[in-house]
């Protein structure tokens, strides 16, 4: 039989959807370490035989697993066997890109990383293990983090938008959409031990960046897939009654509104941190299933860890995640449905569009009803179990300014909290608690400081957003003049100190400080401070 182009097009077309259905069965025959490896891996990680828990998790087995896990117990029990040389025999530890790449201190701040994209850029590939493969290049974050990041994508794209690498953009906002089309969801990066969790959910805005970039008809591309990520983020909700209020991320409050909390489908150690894990169960003297799932739900929120998950508000071993109903996740899926319904107004569909208007309005009328502390004038995580809020005041708080979800009023309560007692020299503190986490004093994140940033200039508080700006920009500046290198976080409290705490060191790279920083000197072009080269050649 002879096929014409138009035969073959239509043939295609109608095996797509086969495709797509087949695509998350293979997505379940992904390489899992923790899971193929069984007693091998826990051993591997349980006996430090490497200094970073996450470097086991991303070796590539030279070898079927099962074959791997054979020869292991075959072998373990010979006198003179090594673990550590087993592993080296049978597996590739994972790749450090080798870039050549060296700093040039001639180079301002902003040609360091247009220099940095291609150093940070991966491209489409089958490295094997636990990485899942994804259709076009993508920017990681650097140092330790190898793949990709669902928020931290979003960050990166700012500065991306700046760089004009529009097709770099389009490129990840497709990887995410495979991710959502494949697995269900977008995981917290492309590894098959992520695939139990997400991240906060960013997917809305990264479209917004593009439709900035190509035109409002990419809302309407990309419907689809964004009803399918805020179905994963709702699936249960249509099941919950005043008897059973939960389920997954979806909680009931008893008004019968429907607010979400951060989860993970696997109450087990994370591979990725699997000996910290272990040993935070045990010292901590709860059921493991219980503080396992709220480690996890904490990872999905990307502030892995802070004191706002603790009970206690000191100790980790308090962690009480999967109670809190945090106001930064619920007003970003705020902005996922009024998103949906402009989706649903370009696509003529007047019937969804007040749908989705109406699940937007009752999340933030809930948000403000249950997150919004009276007393202190300010949001904050609210415990459903206990009925109220948590009372730790983060900078999550300015989520509900960065999407416009209050008056005027509340804003400038909490902008004038804010700059009270968060605004430090380097720019704004994550929380007010020094617990030893990273996500707490004395840090700085660049996502927290554009957030922040943003939700003043939303309500006129320019003279706060630029000081706020300033500082960051400076403290990131003065880093780079000194070691050639943008961090993944900074010390905003004391600038003469690195930042630290949580369960690594300090990364450098760094994908959304990068992105934000850029960002930022677009915006106020004041800030940026020239090199010795520059400052010559403008007197001359």
């Amino acid at each position: 039989m002879k096929y014409t182009y138009c035969t073959l097009k239509l043939y295609l077309l109608l095996l797509l959807p086969l495709t797509l259905i087949l695509q998350p069965a293979q997505a379940q025959q992904l390489y899992r370490p923790a899971k193929d490896l069984g007693e091998l891996f826990e051993h591997v990680q349980l006996q430090h035989v490497f200094q970073d828990s996450k470097t086991f998790p991303d070796c590539v087995p030279l070898s079927d697993p099962d074959k791997i896990v054979y020869e292991y117990r075959q072998q373990r029990n010979r006198p003179g066997f090594i673990l550590k040389e087993f592993v080296l025999e049978h597996f590739e530890l994972p790749p450090q890109p080798a870039t050549g790449f060296t700093t040039d201190s001639s180079h301002s701040v902003t040609e360091h990383i247009e220099r940095l994209w291609p150093v940070l850029t991966r491209t489409p590939d089958d490295a094997g293990g636990s990485l899942i493969p994804l259709p076009h290049a993508y920017i990681v974050p650097g140092g330790r983090f190898r793949e990709i990041y669902y928020w931290d994508s979003f960050f990166t794209m700012l500065g991306l938008q700046v760089s004009d690498e529009t097709e770099l953009i389009q490129n990840m906002v497709d990887n995410f959409t495979h991710l959502i089309q494949t697995v269900g969801h977008i995981p917290n990066g492309n590894r098959t031990y992520y695939l139990s969790r997400s991240q906060p959910p960013f997917y809305a805005l990264m479209l917004r960046v593009l439709a900035q970039q190509k035109g409002r008809e990419v809302l309407s591309k990309y419907a689809p897939a964004l009803k399918k990520e805020y179905e994963f983020w709702m699936e249960g909700a249509e099941t919950l009654t005043a008897a059973n209020p939960t389920h997954r991320r979806v909680v009931r409050m008893p008004d019968g509104s429907i607010l979400n909390r951060y989860w993970d489908d696997r109450p087990e150690p994370r591979p990725e941190s699997y000996i910290e894990d272990v040993e935070l169960a045990e010292q901590s003297g709860r059921n493991p299933e219980e503080i396992y799932r709220d480690i996890r739900a904490a990872a999905e929120s990307g502030w892995d860890f802070s004191s706002r998950w603790f009970a206690d508000g000191k100790s980790i071993s308090t962690i009480q995640t999967t109670n809190l109903i945090p106001v930064d996740l619920n007003s970003l899926l705020y902005h996922m449905e009024l998103t949906l319904q402009e989706m649903a107004v370009l696509a003529g569909n007047k019937e969804e569009a007040r749908r989705y208007e109406k699940l937007a309005k009752a999340r933030r009328d809930a948000v403000l009803k249950y997150n919004w502390n009276d007393k202190d004038n300010f949001f904050y995580d609210y415990n459903f179990v206990k009925k109220a809020t948590t009372d730790i005041p983060t900078l999550a708080s300015v989520y509900p300014l960065y999407f416009n979800m209050v008056k005027r009023k509340p804003a400038a309560a909490v902008a004038k909290k804010i700059a009270s007692h968060f605004l430090r020299p380097g720019g704004v503190v994550t929380t007010l608690n020094h617990s030893g986490q990273q996500w707490d004093a004395p840090n700085g994140w660049a996502p927290l400081q554009w957030m922040t940033i943003q939700a003043f200039r939303n309500y006129g508080f320019e003279d706060l957003a630029n000081t706020i700006a300033k500082n960051w920009v400076l403290l990131n500046e003065d880093v780079y003049q000194v070691t050639g290198k943008l961090m993944e976080k900074y010390n905003v409290e004391d600038l003469t100190l690195d930042a630290g705490g949580g369960e690594y060191p300090n990364q450098d790279g760094f994908g959304w400080t990068n992105g934000v920083l850029l960002k930022l000197l677009s915006e106020y072009p004041a800030l940026y401070r020239l090199t010795e080269q520059e400052a010559a050649a403008q007197k001359e």
